[in-house]
């Protein structure tokens, strides 16, 4: 599709977002090529990542999942490694390996619109030596699956005396695999999902867990197992069994969430009373029972109740109180109190960052997102030929993720079919007036309220909202208007193209004339840079069997990079 280019499109993360952008392009637009940007040594981004004990999904599986695979496994909510495996499976399954390269990671993407292409400035780590070496890679379009926090540094919490503490200090996102918990106590500092899930994992094995939290949070207990997936299994196709029950279970989270919205003092009387039944020993108003209402931060999932089974064994416990300081043989309160520990985990929180922490930079000019308006929740104003992947904090992340990969094809299409090769948010007049808003609104989770002030603006109207909603989601993404005359799209000029040739038919013309105009202009108009990528081995992760190759590319599928023109299609709307 762009010419000069070495790749159309370039996916940055090999987790779940790019795997599933990657497997749309595949299937939507096959004539696109494509490369995975991965700065670490495997896939699954979140679930490479986390290694410490008992790390799972905090959704069930039949929304976290793709729409394309079913989740078959009888465990909705999964432990890390079964969804690494579930993740395996997706990337063999359809010839994705061939497409990563690992250890690359993205430092600088530059956008030039002479060009209409990303030059992105790549640090390219050696697995065995560490040594960085730099490169770059062309790419029409960018599509930026790498998260939405620093891989590299967690949120630091600034807990006082921490470096006088004599036993061992673990976070969670650096977990050593040789760390021995066995007849020890543990302080876990937090009260997020990390947390939750850590206590009751290591329960199992250290002599007492406690959870030390300022405040409490929301906890909801659910079966590990959906009994009706199970059951549907059973008599019915696994594609079929599946659509089914991801459509039970998002209308259910939707219905959840506008309930506890609507009705936030009920739900938080209901949510209050079954912990309360739970664990009927335990001081739930202090330690169950949040000052705010539900959703206004994320809840909490615990599988089974196995923190609920932990605290009732005696084998866990929950403090609710502020740190004075850190001893060298524990944690000092505020109360006075001292909590004695052979082990600190700082389940404190993840420090969010913008597209992977990468400088972005369009026409020289860097970008500052924390200026730049959200166009649908996934593209940013006067950025042009880029996606990232945001999902959401009500549901599955895959949800939204599916969706915007979806139509990032429907984007790529939209300029195939009619000779553009950029496209890019603009304000229109009339959106000159609006007013600002915060990126994600009315959730007061920390790590959250910490970014959102570098975070892009969110407007009062179509389409410069993040409407984190899943059903307004998919009927946007899925079938409204590409051409809504805030994306604007253009092509290569008259000058880049052969004005010889453009003129012979005149200047204004519809859009699929213009693009047979493109595909016969001279190739000698412009000088055009020929590279190949080479193919990232598949070998360089043990466990993966790769499918036949997937081809990527059609044969004399190609465009013109340029100087672009103002270009809109003739639909009205």
């Amino acid at each position: 599709m762009f010419a000069a280019v070495d790749v159309d499109v370039a996916i940055v993360g090999a987790g779940i977002s790019g795997i599933g952008a990657a497997y749309h392009l595949q299937t939507m637009s096959p004539d696109r090529t494509y490369t995975i940007l991965e700065a670490r040594g495997d896939i699954g981004g979140t679930w490479d990542l986390f290694r410490y004990p008992g790390v799972r999904s905090d959704s069930d599986m039949h929304t976290l999942g793709y729409s394309f695979k079913p989740w078959t496994s009888a465990k909705a909510i999964a432990d890390g490694p079964s969804i690494m495996s579930y993740l395996r499976e997706t990337v063999a399954e359809n010839g994705i390996a061939e497409h990563i390269r690992f250890h690359h990671r993205l430092r600088r993407a530059e956008w030039d619109t002479s060009s209409a292409c990303w030059t992105l400035t790549i640090d390219q780590t050696d697995p065995h030596t560490a040594a960085v070496t730099e490169s770059s890679l062309r790419a029409g379009y960018l599509f930026v699956g790498a998260g939405y926090y620093s891989y590299g540094q967690p949120y630091d919490a600034q807990i006082p005396g921490l470096d006088q503490f004599d036993g061992e200090v673990v976070h969670p996102q650096f977990w050593p695999e040789a760390l021995d918990d066995a007849g020890k106590r543990v302080v876990v500092i937090g009260s997020g999902a990390t947390a939750m899930t850590l206590v009751p994992a290591m329960a199992k094995t250290a002599a007492k867990v406690t959870m030390l939290q300022r405040s409490p949070t929301y906890v909801v207990a659910r079966p590990a197992e959906d009994a009706i997936a199970n059951t549907l299994r059973k008599y019915l196709p696994d594609p079929l069994a599946y659509r089914l029950t991801r459509t039970k279970n998002t209308k259910l989270q939707q219905f959840f969430y506008r309930q506890a919205r609507s009705k936030p003092d009920k739900t938080k009387a209901k949510l209050v009373a079954l912990t309360a039944k739970a664990i009927p020993d335990t001081d739930v108003a202090t330690h169950f029972t949040p000052s705010y209402n539900p959703w206004d931060q994320r809840l909490c999932l615990i599988p089974d109740g196995d923190l609920y089974e932990a605290i009732n064994a005696g084998t866990a416990d929950v403090v609710t109180d502020t740190i004075d300081t850190v001893t060298p043989t524990g944690i000092r309160l505020t109360s006075g109190r001292d909590l004695e520990a052979d082990i600190i985990v700082t389940a404190t929180g993840l420090r969010m960052v913008t597209l992977g922490e990468a400088e972005v930079v369009v026409d020289g000019e860097t970008v500052d997102f924390s200026q730049t308006w959200t166009y649908k929740g996934f593209a940013y104003s006067d950025v042009p030929n880029l996606a990232s992947s945001f999902g959401y904090i009500n549901a599955s992340w895959t949800l939204r993720a599916d969706l915007i990969a979806t139509y990032m094809c429907r984007l790529l299409n939209h300029m195939r079919d009619t000779g553009t090769v950029q496209c890019t948010p603009r304000l229109r007049p009339e959106d000159s007036t609006m007013t600002a808003r915060p990126f994600i609104e009315n959730f007061s989770s920390g790590y959250m309220q910490r970014a959102m002030s570098a975070m892009p603006k969110q407007g009062d109207r179509e389409p410069w909202l993040n409407p984190q909603h899943y059903g307004r989601d998919r009927k946007m993404f899925r079938s409204g208007e590409i051409d809504d005359g805030a994306m604007r799209f253009t092509r290569p000029s008259d000058e880049t193209v052969g004005a010889a040739a453009l003129a012979a038919d005149g200047a204004a013309r519809e859009p699929s004339t213009a693009s047979t105009a493109v595909a016969m202009a001279s190739p000698s108009a412009r000088p055009v840079r020929v590279s190949v990528v080479p193919s990232a081995p598949t070998t360089t992760t043990p466990g993966w069997e790769t499918s036949p190759k997937r081809s990527n590319t059609t044969p004399g599928v190609s465009s013109i990079c340029g100087n672009d023109s103002e270009y809109r299609s003739t639909n009205p709307l």
